[in-house]
């Protein structure tokens, strides 16, 4: 590469200020490390100038000037800096480059290669995350504070580059750079890159606003020392300490924003500027030389309440401290004064105070802390603080092949990303390719992976997809479709099942169907119907149960008559059905001679609150209301559903009821139990089942009552029984 005499020039200028600059922590032997690396590259012709006014060597030595001048960053990053070129990097390798700079420069110069291999995939730049995804790659906060510096450079020099070039480069400024700048609080950084884009981008309206801004000069410095000079002369009076007082315009492109969004004019603009009072104090005075100060603004001139912001009392989380107020000023004018020290002013200009979250931007975890760090360090002239960014360390971003960006937590799969982008793709997914490389849908994603789903017509969602997605979306999606195919397996087994019946000629009795969904272990009556058409439960097995319960419930059926409706008279148009004396069931109007009889499943007896069930065979079964299968019957049968309660007194009425008993498993609390009852209440018992496990006992007693009323008494009787835990009605 052939340099010019007067490239040479100023290579050789520029070398000897950062020279001068950073004597004091960058060692000769380092210096002449750096400028062999370059030396070599050049003259190998290694490294190529793709623009010819702008020489590489040149540009890399301005960036590293800038961050040396105006940013005082130390020894790794200005080596990082000279370091910072695609071409020459690939001649270094890294343990060269720790070896001689050690590992904080190593740091710094990954974190840049990583951001290069970045930046090829594309992206939307102007998007939150691919700036996130951008301090993620980093890794190192002073790599971006790098690539901010290296930005800023060449926006200066924008001219030099071809004028194709220039609208996407001022673009990117704007887009990315500046709002990283803002975040990380390189405030000053954030403001020339965005009044530098807007002055190629939309050249017109920048030069117009720079041209009020100077035909008002005059006006407004007039105006700013008149409000200045009283407030002046009652500061110094009142402190010994030295200050400044001076006042700050607006940035151009800060002016543009406000007449764009707002639908202003230039003039109808008030905060154009703002005054700013620093005063050098001591740390231990500082805020109470700012109050002081604030309550002699705010005696002169009239303070807004709503518009005081205290950073003093207690200062952001990222450090930021000053105290704002704003008044009015002569004419009317309202005026923002800013009042803080030397120190709190020098934070804030270099950017580190991180004013993005002063404008309104939203904290990400863990990017205070880092900023904490940098301030500190920069503060101390350290070097020896590695700045590791791991606010992302919980957050992935991931490309499509297009090159859009999606963001997903640490630990996602392809499965998990997949579903980001549609519920279909997630639904037929069988795998991805990563980076050109083929995985299974399991397969955890890395920041910066650019990933192309692959798809399977056959495919559908699976129960232990569910083990492995992480992110929400994913595993609501993957329980929706697996519901739904339940949803349609259960309706096609029913049908079968039903279809099979009537081919045999059979009538099936819906209250059976709790009895078989627990006969064949299954929890609910659709993972029983979802069972048979999937084919994993037989419908021959489920119908021969069905009459094996069928016969058995005619074999026990209970010596109770079975009553007729039209045996009985009618009384305001209800149909009542009489048993014993004065038992009376009364039953819905509107059904007349259909038969009855008391349902097995829940064995109502006089006294309970019951409803009637109209069977496929036109007679109506009576249930209890806290039958096990009335749910079911009222979800799916509502139409079949009819009234019924008792009248009369029930005398004279037997009915059967089994009580289920739970106790200790002592020696004679079986004996005392019927014993109390036989005794105590002259009943009869029909039929007693102890079983015994684990040092308790479970009996099933069936006694014959007259009523609800007799059986609860029993219970209560049975409850005084020692060792007995717990009696329930079955």
């Amino acid at each position: 590469m052939l340099t010019s005499v007067k490239e040479r020039k100023e290579i050789l200028h520029l070398y000897r200020q950062l020279r001068q600059l950073t004597k004091d922590y960058i060692l000769p032997e380092q210096c002449l490390l750096l400028r062999q690396y370059w030396k070599e590259a050049l003259q190998a012709e290694r490294i190529s100038q793709p623009f010819d006014k702008v020489h590489p060597l040149l540009h890399v030595l301005q960036t590293a000037y800038l961050l040396a001048q105006e940013m005082s960053t130390r020894r790794s990053s200005i080596v990082a800096a000279v370091l910072y070129h695609p071409e020459l990097l690939q001649t270094i390798s890294d343990e060269d480059l720790q070896g001689h700079f050690g590992d904080s420069a190593a740091s710094i110069v990954k974190g840049l290669k990583r951001i290069g291999e970045l930046s090829q995939k594309g992206g939307g730049l102007e998007t939150e995350n691919y700036r996130n995804l951008m301090l993620s790659f980093a890794q190192d906060g002073r790599a971006v504070i790098i690539l901010i510096a290296e930005r800023l450079n060449a926006m200066r020099h924008l001219d030099d580059y071809p004028d194709e070039l220039q609208e996407g480069m001022a673009r990117a400024a704007v887009m990315l750079y500046a709002p990283l700048a803002h975040r990380m609080g390189l405030y000053a950084m954030k403001t020339e890159l965005e009044d530098r884009s807007l002055q190629y981008s939309q050249s017109d309206v920048y030069q117009e606003i720079v041209r009020k801004l100077a035909e008002s000069k005059q006006v407004r410095e007039a105006y700013i020392a008149r409000f200045i000079e009283p407030i002046r002369a009652k500061i110094a009076a009142a402190i010994q300490e030295p200050f400044t007082i001076k006042g700050r315009t607006k940035s151009v492109h800060s002016i543009w924003n406000k007449i764009k969004n707002k639908q202003l004019t230039f003039e109808d603009i008030y905060d154009i500027f703002a005054i700013r009072v620093i005063i050098d104090a001591p740390e231990e005075k500082e805020k109470a030389l700012c109050w002081l100060v604030y309550s002699i603004v705010t005696d002169m001139y009239q303070p807004n309440p709503a518009r005081t912001r205290d950073w003093l009392s207690i200062p952001k989380s990222n450090g930021y401290e000053s105290l704002h107020t704003t008044v009015l000023g002569p004419e009317d004018k309202w005026v923002e004064v800013q009042i803080r020290t030397t120190r709190m002013n020098e934070i804030a200009e270099k950017g580190l105070a991180a004013h993005w979250r002063y404008k309104g931007i939203k904290s990400e975890k863990g990017l205070d802390e880092m900023l904490t760090q940098i301030r500190e360090a920069l503060e101390n002239r350290s070097d020896d603080d590695d700045f590791k960014m791991e606010m992302y360390s919980d957050e992935i971003y991931i490309f499509t092949p297009k090159g859009e960006l999606f963001k997903l937590p640490a630990g996602a799969t392809v499965l998990d990303f997949a579903y980001a982008i549609h519920t279909n793709l997630g639904n037929k997914c069988v795998g991805a390719k990563v980076n050109d490389r083929n995985v299974p849908i399991r397969y955890h994603l890395k920041s910066g992976d650019s990933v192309e789903i692959q798809t399977g017509n056959n495919q559908q969602p699976k129960q232990d997809w569910l083990n492995f997605v992480v992110t929400s979306r994913a595993r609501n999606k993957i329980k929706q479709t697996l519901k739904e195919n339940v949803q349609k397996l259960a309706e096609f087994g029913r049908d079968a099942l039903m279809r099979r019946l009537k081919n045999r000629k059979i009538e099936f009795e819906e209250p059976f169907l709790m009895r078989l969904v627990k006969r064949f272990k299954h929890k609910t009556v659709t993972d029983f119907f979802a069972a048979i058409g999937e084919g994993r439960l037989d419908t021959n097995l489920v119908i021969e149960a069905y009459l094996d319960m069928l016969n058995r419930e005619k074999s026990m059926a209970a010596p109770e008559t079975v009553f007729s409706a039209d045996k009985y008279e009618y009384d305001a148009g209800e149909e009542l059905i009489k048993q014993g004396k004065d038992d009376v069931l009364v039953i819905d109007q509107n059904l007349k001679g259909i038969d009855f009889r008391m349902s097995k499943c829940c064995n109502p007896i006089y006294g309970d609150e019951v409803f009637g069930f109209v069977s496929v065979n036109g007679g109506i079964r009576v249930h209890r209301m806290d039958c096990p299968n009335a749910p079911q019957l009222r979800e799916r049968y509502a139409y079949r559903i009819v009234k019924a309660r008792w009248a009369g007194q029930g005398e004279g009425s037997q009915y059967t009821a089994t009580l289920q008993v739970i106790g200790k498993d002592d020696i004679g609390i079986v004996t005392n139990i019927t014993s109390l009852i036989s005794k105590d209440f002259n009943l009869n018992i029909r039929s007693i089942r102890i079983d015994s496990t684990d040092g308790l006992f479970r009996g099933f007693i069936t006694l014959v009552v007259s009523d609800a009323r007799q059986l609860e008494q029993i219970a209560k009787k049975i409850m005084t029984v020692k060792g007995v835990k717990q009696v329930l009605r079955s």
